[in-house]
């Protein structure tokens, strides 16, 4: 099956479980994304030849996990209760990721069990998926046409009319509250 965990050192208490849970699970390999000693070439090796990829909740907002593994199409798998996906406001991420709350994960069996259950189809439906949308995650110089850094700036002009909109709320009665 190919389930690739690449963990970032330090790492989260969800992380170590899971390790501590999968380490010896058949086909589960681990990489551990340190500069030295080649480790990221060998994270993004095991990768291209990794059905799933797991991306776990850090301990930092952003990492570069989900574009590694996008960029290797390696259908990603992501544990956390709350993240914040880049353009997720333009793109549909149940269709080429498997979202999985961390309570469930670390439940013994769990995460191998629904691994396993997805279909050689269902996975082909998502990795297809993941070809077509793969160059919103990939940064050009310079920079082109729906490439991540254009995404990024429309995400920010998505965002500004909300934050307008909020600032001149704010504003509404400050004219009239001095010295109160």
């Amino acid at each position: 099956m190919g389930l690739r965990i690449v963990k970032s050192i330090p790492g989260g208490k969800i992380r170590q479980e899971l390790f501590y849970l999968l380490r010896n699970e058949k086909h589960v390999h681990f990489a551990f994304g340190s500069v030295r000693v080649n480790g990221i070439n060998k994270a993004s090796q095991g990768m291209h030849s990794s059905k799933f990829c797991l991306n776990i909740a850090g301990d930092t907002p952003s990492s570069n996990r989900l574009f590694d593994a996008v960029a290797s199409h390696c259908v990603p798998v992501i544990i956390s209760d709350e993240i914040e996906l880049p353009f997720e406001d333009v793109l549909d991420y149940s269709e080429f990721c498997v979202f999985v709350s961390a309570s469930d994960a670390v439940k013994k069996g769990f995460l191998m069990k629904l691994i396993r259950g997805i279909s050689r189809e269902e996975w082909t439906r998502m990795w297809n998926k993941l070809k077509e949308v793969e160059h919103y995650f990939e940064f050009q110089f310079p920079s082109r046409k729906d490439d991540a850094v254009q995404m990024i700036w429309q995400a920010v002009a998505r965002k500004v009319p909300a934050i307008r909109l909020k600032v001149h709320k704010s504003r509404r009665f400050s004219r009239f509250n001095i010295g109160r």
